[in-house]
C-alpha cells in the first residue's frame, strides 16, 4: 500500500462512546498508528451498545464499536492505578497526539493533565473533547445529544410552528465534535512540526454543533428578531411512492409547471386555484393527493430520473437497505467489506474523502486488549512475565 497521509503519526486514544472514537477513527483510517486504551475487562462503553448480530450482546461484536474503531490497535490499561498512570506516561514520551473525551476533571484527577504531560513530552498535542469545554460554569455538566441540540439553539427552529421542536435522529452532535477534533488535532500537529511546540486543544461539542448552523443567531444579531419554526409544508414535501419516498421542492412557477409536465397533467397549470404560490398553498391538500395518487405505482429511481430531465429539484429518500443499492455508491465502491473475528465479514461505510496519493484504508477494530503484547513488550520492553504480573495486579 502507498504511504498514507498520517503514516508515522502515533496517537494515544483514551476515548469512549462516539465523539472521541470517531475523531481517532479518521486518523487511523488515514494511516496513523492509533493505540486505543481501554479499561481491563469492560473496555469502551460503546462495546455495550448495539446493534449486535442476532441481537446477542457481546463486548466484541457491537456494531457501533466495530465501526468507530477501525484500523486501531487495542490495549487495556487501568489509569487509576499508579503503575497504569506511569505506563501511560511512558507511552506519551514517544507519542504525537493524545485524544481524550472524559469529563474535564478526570485527566487532572488521574495526574495526566496537559501540565503534567507537556513536561514529559513538550511536543505532544493533547485534544480534549467534552460536552461544554474545559472552562465555564457548564464544564462539568453531563449531557446527551438531545441536551447539545437544545442548548445549541438549532432545536428551537426544527419542526412545525404550532408544535414542539423536533430533533434530528442519531447522535449528530457527537460526530460533529469528533470531526472537529480530528481537524484541530492535525492543525496543532502541523503547528508542532513548524515550531516544535505541542499544545492543548479544547473542543466543545456544544460550540461545535452551533457553528454548523449559526443562522438563527446571525439573523438575531443582524435583524434583531427570533426566527420561528417554519415546519415542513408544500412546496416542500416528503411523499410516498411504490418503493419508498420522494422529496419535492417546488418554490417557483417554473418548477410548478415542470411538476405538471412530470405528472402528465399540463391542464393543472391553467386552473385558477393553482395559479400562484399562495393559492397553491391554500389548496395544498388536494395537490398533495394528486401527487400521491400519481406516485403510488412509480419507483423512486424512475421518478428521480424523470425529474432530472425536467431540471426539477427532487430527491429520493432511501431506507437503510436501499442505500446499499444506490448506483452512485456502487460505482465509487463506497461500502466495503471488512472481516472481524467476532462477527465475520460485514459491509462498512467507506472513505469520507479520497486523497489521490495518500489513500484511505480498510481495517477492522481490535479485540479487547488484543495488542497488549505488541505494545507492552514490543514498544516498552516488558517481558512476558512482567506482562502476566501486570494482568494479575489489574493494571492491564
Amino acid at each position: 500500500m502507498s504511504v498514507q497521509a498520517l503514516s508515522g503519526c502515533c496517537v494515544l486514544d483514551l476515548t469512549h462512546h462516539i465523539a472521541g472514537p470517531y475523531c481517532t477513527k479518521i486518523m487511523a483510517d488515514y494511516g496513523a498508528d492509533v493505540i486505543k486504551i481501554e479499561m481491563p475487562e469492560v473496555g469502551d462503553a460503546a462495546r455495550g451498545a448495539g446493534p449486535f448480530p442476532d441481537d446477542r450482546p457481546d463486548i466484541e461484536s457491537s456494531g457501533l464499536f466495530l465501526y468507530l474503531n477501525t484500523n486501531k490497535r487495542g490495549i487495556t490499561l487501568n489509569l487509576k492505578s499508579a503503575k497504569g498512570a506511569q505506563i501511560f506516561k511512558d507511552l506519551a514520551k514517544e507519542a504525537d497526539i493524545v485524544v481524550e473525551n472524559f469529563s474535564p476533571s478526570v485527566m487532572p484527577g488521574l495526574g495526566l493533565d496537559h501540565e503534567v504531560l507537556k513536561t514529559i513530552n513538550p511536543r505532544l498535542v493533547i485534544v480534549s473533547i467534552s460536552n461544554f469545554g474545559q472552562t465555564g460554569p457548564y464544564r462539568d455538566f453531563q449531557a446527551t445529544d438531545l441536551n447539545i441540540w437544545g442548548l445549541s439553539g438549532i432545536l428551537y427552529e426544527c419542526g412545525d410552528p404550532d408544535r414542539e421542536p423536533l430533533k434530528m435522529g442519531s447522535n449528530v452532535s457527537e460526530y460533529v465534535a469528533g470531526l472537529y477534533g480530528t481537524f484541530v488535532a492535525l492543525s496543532a500537529l502541523y503547528y508542532r512540526d513548524e515550531t516544535g511546540v505541542g499544545q492543548h486543544v479544547d473542543v466543545s461539542a456544544w460550540e461545535a454543533l452551533h457553528t454548523m448552523q449559526p443562522s438563527m443567531t446571525l439573523v438575531f444579531s443582524y435583524a434583531g428578531f427570533v426566527r420561528r419554526r417554519a415546519g415542513i409544508h408544500f412546496p416542500w414535501g416528503i411523499l410516498p411512492c411504490k418503493d419508498g419516498y420522494i422529496g419535492f421542492f417546488l418554490p417557483t412557477q417554473v418548477q410548478w409547471e415542470s411538476l405538471c409536465v412530470l405528472l402528465g397533467m399540463p391542464e393543472l397549470r391553467d386552473k385558477p386555484e393553482y395559479e400562484t404560490p399562495l393559492s397553491r398553498e391554500e389548496h395544498r391538500d388536494e395537490i398533495t393527493e394528486i401527487i400521491v395518487d400519481w406516485l403510488k405505482d412509480k419507483g423512486m429511481e424512475e421518478v428521480f430520473h424523470a425529474a432530472q430531465e425536467l431540471r426539477m429539484p427532487l430527491t429520493v429518500v432511501p431506507n437503510a437497505q436501499q442505500i446499499f443499492d444506490l448506483p452512485q455508491h456502487k460505482a465509487r465502491e463506497y461500502f466495503i467489506d471488512i472481516y472481524h473475528p467476532a462477527v465475520g465479514k460485514l459491509p462498512y461505510p467507506g472513505a469520507p474523502f479520497q486523497p489521490a496519493a495518500t489513500p484511505w484504508r480498510a481495517g477492522r477494530a481490535p479485540l479487547l486488549g488484543e495488542h497488549n503484547e505488541d505494545i507492552y513488550c514490543g514498544r516498552l520492553g516488558y517481558s512476558e512475565e512482567q506482562l502476566r504480573e501486570l494482568k494479575e495486579e489489574g493494571v492491564i
